[in-house]
C-alpha cells in the first residue's frame, strides 16, 4: 500500500491539523509515514500545505512533487498543486471557494464538495477541513474512516476534547457526500 497527497489551502483552514491527522491515523494502521507542514510567512490567512506519505513499505523521500492525490481548499491551492497531481490521480476540492469549471475533470478523478457549505450545516464552518478529510478517506480508501476518527484525540487537545464529537460527524459527513458523487 502506498499513498501520498499535498492538502493545501488558506491557513486556519486547519490544513495542517488535518495532515498531522491523517499521519498519526496512518501509523495507528502501522503503516510507514511521513508528514511535512509548509507555512506561508503571513500564517492565519496566508498559504498553507502539507504532505502526507502513508506506505507499508518503507518510504524513499518525503518530498512528493507530482503526487497521487490532493485536497485542496482554494482557488491559490488549485491554481498551484492540480497541475502537479499525477494523471489518474484523485483530487478532493472545495467548490464552497473554487469554482467548478475550473476543476480537471478528464485527466484525474475529482470529488468536488462545497465543504464550506456542508460545515456550515454541521453548525460551525470551521469544520471545513474534516468534511474534506472525510471525503478524501472514502474516495482514496487509504485507511479506514473509524481509524481517523479514533486517531483525533492525537491531535485535539484533551483541553478541546468536546469538539471530538462534532468532529467526527464532520469527517463522516465528508465520507457520506464523497460517497454520493462517484
Amino acid at each position: 500500500m502506498y499513498q501520498d497527497v499535498i492538502i493545501a489551502g488558506f491557513g486556519g483552514q486547519g490544513v495542517l491539523l488535518i495532515g498531522n491527522l491523517l499521519a498519526y491515523a496512518g501509523m495507528h494502521a502501522g503503516l510507514n509515514v511521513t508528514y511535512i507542514p509548509v507555512y506561508g510567512v503571513e500564517m492565519r490567512g496566508g498559504t498553507a500545505n502539507c504532505t502526507v506519505v502513508l506506505s507499508s513499505e518503507e518510504i524513499g523521500s518525503p518530498i512528493i512533487h507530482s503526487p497521487r492525490s490532493t485536497i485542496v481548499l482554494n482557488r491559490p491551492s488549485l491554481d498551484k498543486f492540480q497541475p502537479r497531481l499525477r494523471d489518474g490521480g484523485v483530487q478532493v476540492v472545495n467548490t464552497s471557494l473554487i469554482d467548478p469549471s475550473l476543476i480537471e475533470k478528464k485527466r484525474v478523478r475529482t470529488v468536488a464538495l462545497p465543504c464550506n457549505d456542508i460545515a456550515d450545516k454541521l453548525g460551525n464552518p470551521r469544520l471545513v477541513n474534516m468534511v474534506s478529510l472525510g471525503a478524501y478517506v472514502q474516495a482514496t480508501g487509504c485507511l479506514p474512516l473509524t481509524t481517523v476518527e479514533k486517531s483525533l484525540t492525537e491531535v485535539i487537545s484533551s483541553h478541546y476534547s468536546h469538539l471530538i464529537p462534532k468532529n467526527v460527524e464532520a469527517l463522516r459527513a465528508g465520507a457520506s457526500e464523497a460517497a454520493k458523487a462517484k
